[in-house]
């Protein structure tokens, strides 16, 4: 006499299995959220701590993201980690009316975990 599973049994274990992935696989997704924004304020401190640097070695605001990295104060263009892209940032220009770049806020749309707007950070 051949043993093997029946139809119930599979039924049964891939229901076990179907609870198990309700269960984890909304935690993992916030999981990836939560690591995104750990990485959108990573990046928008550093831009603005470069910013902040290339102002204070040249008297002028930077004239784009692009000459940060151009001028070595950044490797590259940040890429914000929600869009996935590095030309969705919203550039702040200078409160005294000149040009360049003041301050970047995020181009994502949405809102984090803690409620408050992407393009607030």
């Amino acid at each position: 006499m051949k043993r093997g599973f029946t139809l119930i049994e599979l039924l049964v274990v891939l229901a076990i299995i179907a609870t198990l992935l309700t269960l984890a696989v909304p935690r993992y997704f916030k999981h990836v959220e939560r690591s995104k924004e750990a990485v959108l304020k990573e990046n928008l401190a550093s831009t603005r701590n470069a910013i902040d640097q290339y102002h204070a070695d040249t008297g002028i605001w930077p004239p784009a993201l692009e000459s940060l990295a151009e001028k070595r104060y950044l490797r590259a263009p940040p890429v914000d980690p929600i869009t996935d892209r590095n030309d969705t940032w919203q550039i702040i220009p200078p409160p005294d009316g000149g040009g360049g770049v003041y301050d970047i806020h995020s181009g994502a749309e949405g809102t984090a975990s803690n409620g408050q707007a992407y393009s607030d950070w």
